[in-house]
């Protein structure tokens, strides 16, 4: 579950801010913050379109999209038709963020893919993850309560807003929901339709709570 396990860290500007901590919960209450700073090193490559964000010249953007700031978005990324940046959202090189898909308080790394209808808030996503369409990080409990990550043992994060931690080269199928916690290992495949709570190991395949299967 460590940030070290899931994350290979040479592909985000992110890297020296995560290092900094273990977990990867433990980051999401300064997302803002540190895009504000790391905006005062980007290359003259970057345009601050509006209040706080900021833009690599190569980025397709669509007219309809809606961005707010603190935001930085990396070189030959697309922003499709209808996309909805939140604020506070670090968004590297060579994504796509797509059609009516939502995005707040959140990493995505290098070359990750949310193309269709997707929500992702208070969360991290690792290089080359990519979300079939309408699969969502839910982030707030039903209740409100503080939300715990379930694995071998159960760690409290102190935080009422927590969505989800996927790690490098995951596949999260089509209308999926990673409910508030969840946290999925590197080269995971998560099968359309589940219902995805608590720890996978990296290199797991999730095809229903009962049948979780190692990859050979």
């Amino acid at each position: 579950m460590k940030i070290n396990e899931l994350f290979c860290l040479e592909h985000t500007l992110a890297k020296e801010y995560l290092s900094s901590f273990t977990y990867g919960w433990e980051a999401l209450n300064g997302i803002s913050q540190m895009i504000i700073e790391l905006s005062e090193s980007l290359s003259e490559e970057y345009t601050e379109l509006w209040d706080k964000v900021w833009v690599h010249k190569s980025v397709k953007l669509s007219d309809t999209a809606h961005i707010k700031g603190p935001c930085i978005i990396g070189r030959d990324t697309e922003i499709r038709h209808g996309a909805f940046i939140r604020g506070s959202v670090l968004i590297g090189e060579d994504c796509v963020i797509g059609n009516s898909t939502e995005v707040k308080n959140s990493i995505l790394f290098d070359k990750v893919q949310v193309p269709h209808f997707n929500y992702i808030g208070d969360s991290i996503l690792g290089y080359k993850v990519h979300f079939g369409a309408g699969a969502i990080t839910s982030n707030v409990k039903s209740d409100k309560s503080l939300i715990t990550v379930k694995g071998v043992s159960e760690i409290k994060t102190n935080l009422r807003k927590f969505g989800s931690l996927v790690g490098d080269n995951t596949e999260i199928g089509c209308n999926t929901v990673l409910n508030p916690g969840t946290v999925i290992g590197k080269s995971c495949t998560v099968y359309p339709l589940s219902n995805v709570r608590g720890v996978i190991p990296e290199s797991y395949i999730y095809k229903s709570r009962e049948n979780i299967i190692r990859k050979e």
